[in-house]
């Protein structure tokens, strides 16, 4: 259940690929389409349309989208759209995507007990206060930030239940830089799908995730509703996404 970063930088605000699809932009010098202006989850219903999760209520049809870029997987996704007069059918806005990119996107890591900081690892990591760090739509979202090497090494970085038997909604970042020396700082972007915590039931909960820090242990609470506002929808799952990972 390790997720293989690959020796290459995600700086939130300046994205170097992404992904452009065909007639979406109008005027390529329009600077306000290069950046993301929302953070999706890219789903289907079950007649195979594909739509945008944009929060716990709102959901977006795309009308230039007769597919999904990321076959039949769920995904997290950076998108750029605006939205236009279109029927928006039982979605809550019609919306024209200009360019979208997959974030990557797993499954929690089992909770092994005493071994999971020797299994997933227990070196530092920064989780970035940022507007993509965020717990919605059943997933939790993640940019953390850590040192790089230069010997192409492997990260790894999993989320994990801490089983904690007074708060069942809490989880740890775990993070095993797998001997890289730390020579630069560079941040990733990670989504991980929480439908293995308890079923809020429609109520708000408190999240608290854990993760070991430069400076220590650090946590922090994400106000989380495991429910959302939605179509009815195919089981679907998780893909590689934003950081390119083996």
């Amino acid at each position: 259940m390790k997720m293989k970063i690959s020796h290459l930088f995600l700086i939130i605000g300046v994205l170097v690929s992404v992904l452009f699809l065909d007639s979406c932009l109008d005027n390529d010098t329009d600077s306000s389409t290069l950046f993301p202006n929302a953070l999706v989850t890219v789903k289907h219903a079950t007649d195979n349309t594909v739509f945008l999760q944009l929060d716990n209520k709102t959901t977006l049809f795309p009308i230039n989208l007769k597919s999904s870029p990321f076959g039949t997987k769920e995904v997290r996704a950076l998108v750029n759209y605006e939205e236009v007069k279109d029927p928006s059918k039982e979605y809550s806005r019609a919306v024209r995507v200009n360019w979208i990119d997959s974030i990557r996107t797993k499954q929690m890591a089992p909770n092994l007990g005493a071994k999971n900081k020797e299994v997933y690892g227990g070196d530092p990591v920064e989780i970035i206060n940022d507007w993509v760090t965020i717990a919605e739509d059943g997933y939790l979202t993640l940019r953390f930030r850590t040192e790089w090497g230069y010997q192409r090494a492997t990260h790894n970085v999993n989320l994990v239940s801490t089983g904690n038997p007074e708060n069942p909604y809490e989880v740890e970042f775990l993070h095993n830089a797998n001997g890289d020396s730390g020579e630069r700082v560079g941040d990733g972007l990670v989504a991980f799908k929480l439908d293995q915590l308890p079923n809020t039931n429609g109520k708000p909960v408190k999240l608290r995730l854990k993760w070991k820090s430069y400076n220590g242990e650090k946590s922090i609470e994400f106000d989380y509703n495991g429910a959302t506002s939605k179509p009815t929808i195919s089981p679907i799952a998780a893909t590689r996404g934003q950081i390119p990972i083996q």
